[in-house]
């Protein structure tokens, strides 16, 4: 078991790793690192003693007290599948704008639609452009970076099919929700690392930075966004709620009425990602729930 000093930014990045690595992770809020340092025996600041001082206070409170993330079978497949499917799209990206240079300079004529290399038709139409091109360095480059996008488009296609499949045996109800696909199921289930370790939806939205945080003042009341928490988990439900806006008539109702309360487009969809948070929640904890659309007011 692992106990880390709830750092934010700082020990994200060892808890996601120790995440990967199948390992139990618990969080420990630093107000209660304040009685443990005082009890640690040597004087000074330095990693062993910060060790020992982390050790203390989680056996101090309990380590049964700790909400410990976990990851185990199924789990932790959709997540290292998730992240590999992440990792090769960025590399695709990253091959796809290099290519556009390329087909720029080699036919300044030839128009693609943006974001459409990833297509396999728009693909199939740039191999025949270059194939009929004169042979030159930079047509090499471009047909040997064509060819990887291939390639990588062909493995990620494979991802999701086995991404849907794997979320769909796990968490069938997750994935009935409209506007949650495969790919940000499987983000939910991986980032949330065990939803038996929150108590109430509302730990989840703090979790995941969609709780806003109360910046009232005299007779001002409002909030403001939460930069903290999990912003792998907080993009996630961010996509979900675009798409339920998009394809769901009653979450479109649901900021019409908030626009007309006044409240700007970004907010709106705050409020509407913490509901989201609350449905997510109770689908994760009551595997037989019914599938149904968010009830907005």
């Amino acid at each position: 078991m692992w106990v880390i000093e709830d750092c934010r930014h700082v020990s994200g990045p060892l808890e996601r790793f120790l995440i990967d690595h199948g390992e139990a992770v618990a969080r420990l809020a630093p107000h209660l690192m304040s009685v443990a340092r005082t009890h640690v025996p040597e004087r000074g600041k330095s990693d062993p003693i910060d060790a020992l001082a982390v050790a203390r206070a989680a056996l101090a409170h309990g380590l049964e007290n700790l909400p410990t993330a976990r990851l185990a079978g199924p789990e932790l497949e959709i997540r290292l599948l998730h992240q590999h499917h992440q990792r090769l799209v960025k590399q695709r990206t990253a091959l796809i704008n290099d290519l556009r240079w390329n087909l720029h300079d080699l036919f300044p004529e030839f128009t693609i639609p943006a974001r459409r290399l990833s297509e396999v038709s728009q693909q199939a139409k740039v191999a025949k452009r270059l194939a009929n091109a004169t042979a030159c360095s930079r047509v090499r480059v471009a047909r040997d970076e064509l060819r990887r996008i291939r390639e990588l488009t062909r493995s990620i296609q494979q991802l999701i099919a086995d991404l849907d499949q794997l979320t769909r045996d796990l968490a069938p109800q997750l994935v009935a929700e409209t506007g949650i696909g495969p790919i940000t199921a499987a983000a939910v289930i991986g980032e949330i690392a065990g939803i038996d370790r929150f108590t109430s939806d509302s730990q989840l939205a703090r979790i995941a930075g969609c709780a806003p945080i109360p910046v009232s003042s005299g007779r001002t009341d409002r909030h403001r966004l939460d930069r903290g928490g999990n912003r792998q988990l907080n993009y996630a439900i961010h996509m979900i709620a675009l798409s339920r806006l998009r394809h769901d008539p009653q979450t479109a109702i649901y900021i019409a009425k908030q626009r007309a309360r006044g409240k700007t487009s970004r907010e709106a969809i705050r409020c509407l990602k913490r509901h989201l948070i609350r449905r997510i929640y109770r689908l994760l904890t009551n595997p037989n729930a019914v599938p149904r659309t968010v009830c907005l007011t």
